[in-house]
């Protein structure tokens, strides 16, 4: 089978239900048209990519529920960290002290608001961070903002361990790659927005239950080894090996296809067993269930999300396909 072939045939194992905001396509346009307006670089060709990217409709996969003003803040902040994700990535991404420098700054404006400025974080990336930041500040209590924070802290971290990595040509093996991907991926900062959505906020000990861990742990690794596989020919000469396939190539010493096949599998089984840990989890009382299966559908949701999102936007060669 060929990378395209297997994509969508796990695409057919998942058996969490697709969804889709009705507000998606009105926010993209939004968004198209609001970048300009915060000073972002865009000519007409990288706004028609930007809009054929559909950040708003994988927002809209992620949270289907959300109204069409809290589905405006979450496009901005998927675009916020998809622009984020291109300055580190590329021939001419950003330095290790860059990142550094810009992590610094997008604490400081998470941390203490936006009258506080930082040199790591500067124009039109900060503007539309500030323009993100506002509804979540304004209306989340402050135990869920420094959660949300510490995982924007963990996904930056992983990103500038990458360009550590690449910078000093270093290819992580299997395991140190696995462990890496789940903070390069995002995911951590994409779950406690399910609470920004429904306004269950859920207590640290619940949130942080080790079962409900180990699931959001199980969806991260779903949602990144299934991008690896789509984003495959692209990482080839950029990543630095930072892709499962590269790393299982080059310790376990396969070919691409039977490395891609291993992938496959290896995503198989731990969609096995996320359905699995899904169905044991406990009751956690009438005060707190609701919230509870909020926080699961949101986990999965952003693995049936981010598949049907990489089969139709345009950042990747799948979208091609019917």
């Amino acid at each position: 089978m060929t990378t395209d072939e297997v994509l969508w045939a796990l695409r057919g194992e998942c058996p969490v239900p697709a969804r889709l905001s009705p507000h998606a396509d009105r926010v993209q346009q939004w968004l198209v048209d609001i970048l300009p307006e915060l000073g972002m670089p865009l000519d007409d060709a990288a706004l028609h990519r930007l809009a054929r990217g559909g950040f708003a409709r994988y927002a809209g996969r992620l949270y289907p529920d959300a109204g069409e003003a809290d589905l405006r803040v979450l496009t901005a902040l998927f675009t916020w960290f998809f622009l984020v994700d291109d300055a580190c990535d590329g021939p001419h991404r950003l330095h290790p002290a860059q990142i550094r420098a810009l992590r610094d700054g997008t604490l400081a404006l998470l941390h203490d608001g936006p009258r506080v400025r930082h040199g790591g974080l500067t124009g039109p990336l900060r503007r539309l961070l500030v323009l993100a930041w506002r509804e979540p500040r304004r209306r989340m209590p402050s135990r869920w903002r420094l959660r949300f924070a510490d995982a924007v802290a963990r996904h930056l971290d992983g990103t500038w361990r990458e360009a550590v990595n690449k910078e000093a040509a270093v290819r992580p093996g299997v395991d140190e790659y696995v462990e890496l991907r789940r903070s390069t991926s995002a995911a951590e900062v994409s779950y406690p927005l399910v609470e920004f959505v429904t306004g269950r906020s859920l207590p640290d000990p619940v949130y942080h239950h080790p079962l409900l861990r180990q699931i959001a742990r199980t969806g991260n690794d779903l949602l990144s080894w299934y991008n690896d596989l789509a984003s495959l020919e692209k990482d080839r000469s950029t990543s630095g090996g930072h892709n499962l396939v590269l790393a299982m190539q080059a310790e376990w010493g396969v070919s691409a296809e039977e490395a891609v096949q291993r992938v496959a599998e290896r995503w198989c089984e731990s969609m096995r067993r996320f359905v699995a840990l899904r169905a044991a989890v406990p009751s956690f009382g009438p005060a707190l269930d609701e919230a509870v299966t909020d926080h699961l559908d949101g986990i999965a949701y952003a693995v049936r999300g981010t598949i049907d999102w990489t089969l139709e936007s345009a950042r990747y060669p799948t979208a091609s396909r019917p």
